[in-house]
């Protein structure tokens, strides 16, 4: 049953991305260049299907932000070697000191940024230059679509998604009901799964034949997947399991295991 929620679940949300993708290539484009775009429209369609087209087109500048955001989390998840590939279309590139044809970006465009060679009066580099940066983006997006009709996509890291979600509901249910060692028990073996996981798919190696969460995070810190700021932040969590777990001076409260499970949920969704 967990498989196939969650599965159908990114396969829907993909599929919205894809359509919603579309609609913004078509958007960039008319905006960049409508006569060439309606022509092509005209040419497809009658004279009110293409009115209908154009007129129903979003603006891209004002939905763009939100598909991107979208898209980043589900290729993180199930493409994460193009996840680079993918941001580099929309940011500027880091050190760039001239603006051209071969590194103008999807950030460019957004802020409306065009360069022109004075002399000869002619765009060295607009708007029109986003429309391959964006078509790319929307191309890796499509590429996600054909893992799930592969059978060599791998779903493990879908059900554990699922499997984590209801373990921390049961955490969020006991921590209710006064069993606070126990949530904070469940949570903590949680977070310490979700760390070996991420370990995993980085091949970073640990020496100890049992880690524990301050030894994983430790090593992820060190080969660079996490940065300090997260690294702090999971070695707080690790804290409020120890208190859970061991300190028997000192008894947790439900406020330090409602922020132990939230800042599980955090870590579970957006360190891979």
């Amino acid at each position: 049953m967990f498989m196939t929620s969650n599965l159908d679940k990114y396969k829907n949300d993909l599929n919205k991305l894809v359509s919603e993708g579309e609609l913004l290539s078509n958007a960039i484009q008319y905006e960049c260049l409508p006569e060439e775009f309606e022509s092509q429209v005209r040419e497809a369609m009658d004279e009110d299907q293409s009115r209908a087209v154009i007129k129903n087109l979003p603006i891209f500048k004002n939905n763009y932000q939100g598909w991107y955001s979208e898209s980043l989390v589900i290729i993180k998840i199930m493409l994460p070697d193009r996840l680079d590939d993918f941001i580099q279309h929309y940011e500027k590139p880091k050190g760039r000191k001239e603006i051209g044809i071969d590194n103008y970006v999807i950030e460019d465009y957004l802020q409306g940024i065009s360069v022109w060679l004075t002399y000869k009066g002619e765009d060295l580099a607009g708007p029109s230059a986003a429309i391959p940066q964006f078509q790319q983006q929307l191309n890796i997006l499509k590429s996600v679509q054909k893992r799930f009709e592969s059978s060599l996509f791998d779903i493990k890291q879908l059900v554990q998604a699922d499997l984590f979600d209801s373990e921390l509901e049961a955490a969020e249910e006991l921590n209710k009901n006064g069993f606070i060692r126990g949530a904070g028990a469940v949570a903590g073996v949680v977070i310490e799964k979700h760390l070996e996981e991420v370990c995993n798919n980085h091949e970073v190696k640990t020496k100890k034949k049992n880690p524990t969460i301050n030894d994983l995070n430790q090593n992820l810190k060190d080969s660079d997947i996490i940065d300090t700021k997260t690294w702090r932040f999971i070695q707080r969590l690790a804290d409020l399991r120890n208190l859970c777990d061991h300190n028997k001076k000192k008894a947790p409260t439900k406020e330090d295991v409602d922020e132990l499970i939230s800042g599980v949920s955090k870590i579970s969704k957006t360190i891979f």
